[in-house]
C-alpha cells in the first residue's frame, strides 16, 4: 500500500504548503489553511481508448486554421445567447447557484431536449427521483442517459460503453477519485476531479457541463482556481420566492459575458422569456408617485425596467439610504448631486430605492430614471407611465450621453411608451415617428419638463 501523506491547502485560492500557517501568502487570506490526507501517487485518470494522440507541434500563427468552430445548438435560446451561441465542443461549463434555485432542473430540462445523446450524472439524487422530475418537465427524452454515480473511474468507465455526445455532472463537490485520499468537496477531490474532466472533455472533444455549489458569500464552494480551469462560468440566481430566474455569464472564453438570460419557473418546469421588458414593468392601473422607467442594456438585449423609490422623513437622527439591486454609493452620490446642483433638500431624509424584478443593474444608463423616481417620491407627484429614460448623471449635474442610445430608443418605441428622455449630447441619426425624444442637458431641465 502506499504512503499515505497529509498536505495543508488554502480553501480559498487552493495554494499547497507542507506545514500549517495562519496567512496564505498566495492569497493574503487568514485561517483559511486546512489539512487533508492526499496520495502522492502518479496515476493516469481517463485512458481513452482511442490510441494515443500524437504531442503537438508548433506552428506558424499563419498556418493555424481560423474557421469558426462549429457550435452545438441547445435548443435553449435564452442558454445559447449567454453562452455565445451554443456550446462549443471540448468545452467545460461550470454552473452556480443558491440551493434550491433550479440548477438541476434546468440542465435535466435541456438534456431532455437535446437532439445529442447526452449523459446525466447525478451524486445527489437517485434515478428514481430524477425519473420524477424528468416526467413533470418533458415525458419525451430518448437520448438522456441518467447515472448516480460518484466515482470518477466508474463515470469514466461508463462513458466509454456509452459513448454520449454531451457529460453533465450534478455536482463536482459529489465526486471523489481513488487517486486522492481526502473525502469528496475537499480542494483536492475537486481540483483532482475537475482536472480528470478537463483532459477527458479536450481528448475527446465532447463538452463537459458542471454543477457547482456556492458558499454563504454567494462564490462557487471549493478552491477559486476551479473557475479559473474551466472555460465558461454561469450564474443562476433569483429569489426562491419569486419565479424569475436570471442566468448570467461571469467569465466566457467563447463569447460575451455581458449577456443576460431570463427563466420562468413553472410546475413544467423553467420557461424562457422571450420579452423581458414585459414581466420588469408593473402593470398599474392609476399611476403611483415614486416610480419611473429606465432603459437599459444587458449584453445585446435592451430591457425597460421598473425603479421605485421611497422619500420620507427621517424618525431617527441618521437618514437612512437603502439600495435593493443598485449601487448604494451611487445612490450616495445621487443624492449629493440633487441636493446640491438642483437645491432639494434630501439631507434629512431616509431614502429607499428598488430595482424590480429582482436584477441588479450596474449600467449607468439609469441615472437618469433613478433621479426622477426619487424626486417624484419626494414632490409626491407621478412621473406618467408612457415615459421613460436613458441617461448618465455626472456631479455637475450634467445628462451625459449613453452608449447606443437609439436602440434603447427602439426599444422604447415597441413597447408603446409615448416620451423618453436622452442627454442632448447623444448623436441620433434616425428619426423615430412612433417616439417623443426630449433632448436635456441639465437635471434643472428635466425636472422642469416633468413636474413644471
Amino acid at each position: 500500500m502506499a504512503k499515505i501523506k497529509t498536505s495543508f491547502f488554502c480553501q480559498n485560492c487552493g495554494s499547497q504548503y507542507a506545514k500549517w500557517q495562519g496567512q496564505c501568502n498566495a492569497c493574503k487570506e487568514w485561517n483559511t489553511i486546512v489539512e487533508e490526507v492526499i496520495q502522492k501517487e502518479e496515476k493516469s485518470s481517463w485512458k481513452p481508448t482511442s490510441e494515443v494522440k500524437k504531442a503537438p507541434k508548433p506552428l506558424k500563427i499563419a498556418e493555424i486554421d481560423s474557421s469558426e468552430e462549429v457550435r452545438m445548438n441547445t435548443l435553449d435560446g435564452e442558454l445559447n445567447r449567454v453562452l455565445g451561441g451554443g456550446i462549443v465542443p471540448g468545452s467545460l461549463i461550470l454552473l452556480g447557484g443558491e440551493p434550491g434555485i433550479g440548477k438541476s432542473t434546468l440542465l435535466l430540462q435541456i438534456s431532455l431536449k437535446l437532439p445529442f445523446k447526452t449523459l446525466y450524472v447525478s451524486g445527489e439524487e437517485s434515478q428514481k427521483q430524477i425519473k420524477m422530475r424528468a416526467e413533470r418537465i418533458t415525458p419525451n427524452g430518448d437520448n438522456c442517459y441518467i447515472l448516480t454515480e460518484t466515482k470518477t473511474q466508474n463515470i469514466f468507465r461508463q462513458i466509454q460503453e456509452i459513448e454520449p455526445e454531451i457529460v453533465i455532472i450534478d455536482s463536482i463537490q459529489t465526486l471523489h477519485t481513488d487517486y486522492i485520499e481526502s473525502t469528496a468537496g475537499s480542494i483536492s477531490q475537486i481540483r483532482e476531479c475537475t482536472a480528470e474532466l478537463i483532459k477527458f472533455a479536450k481528448e475527446t472533444n465532447v463538452p463537459v457541463i458542471l454543477i457547482g455549489h456556492i458558499t454563504k458569500d454567494g462564490t462557487i464552494a471549493g478552491p477559486k482556481i476551479l473557475e479559473h480551469m474551466v472555460d465558461t462560468v454561469l450564474q443562476f440566481e433569483g429569489d426562491r420566492n419569486h419565479v424569475y430566474r436570471i442566468l448570467r455569464s461571469l467569465k466566457n472564453r467563447f463569447g460575451s459575458t455581458a449577456e443576460l438570460g431570463i427563466y420562468e419557473m413553472q410546475g413544467s418546469g423553467l420557461r424562457e422569456v422571450s420579452n423581458p421588458s414585459e414581466i420588469l414593468l408593473s402593470h398599474r392601473e392609476e399611476e403611483l408617485s415614486g416610480t419611473a422607467i429606465a432603459s437599459t442594456l444587458e449584453g445585446m438585449r435592451p430591457l425597460m425596467i421598473e425603479i421605485q423609490a421611497l422619500v420620507s422623513t427621517a424618525v431617527y437622527g441618521t437618514p437612512q439610504r437603502s439600495t435593493t439591486g443598485y449601487n448604494a454609493k451611487r445612490l450616495n452620490m445621487l443624492l449629493a448631486v440633487l441636493e446640491k446642483r438642483a437645491g432639494f433638500r434630501l439631507g434629512t431624509k431616509d431614502v429607499f430605492l428598488n430595482v424590480t424584478g429582482g436584477i441588479s443593474v450596474d449600467d449607468p444608463a439609469i441615472d437618469l430614471a433613478v433621479v426622477a423616481s426619487i424626486l417624484s417620491s419626494n414632490e409626491d407627484i407621478a412621473v406618467g407611465k408612457d415615459v421613460c429614460f436613458a441617461g448618465e448623471v455626472g456631479l455637475s449635474g450634467e445628462i451625459r450621453p449613453v452608449n447606443r442610445v437609439e436602440q434603447r430608443i427602439q426599444e422604447a418605441e415597441k413597447l408603446g411608451f409615448a416620451t423618453i428622455f436622452v442627454s442632448k449630447y447623444n448623436k441620433l441619426s434616425t428619426k423615430f415617428p412612433g417616439i417623443k425624444v426630449i433632448l436635456v442637458s441639465k437635471i434643472e431641465e428635466v425636472v422642469a419638463h416633468l413636474f413644471g
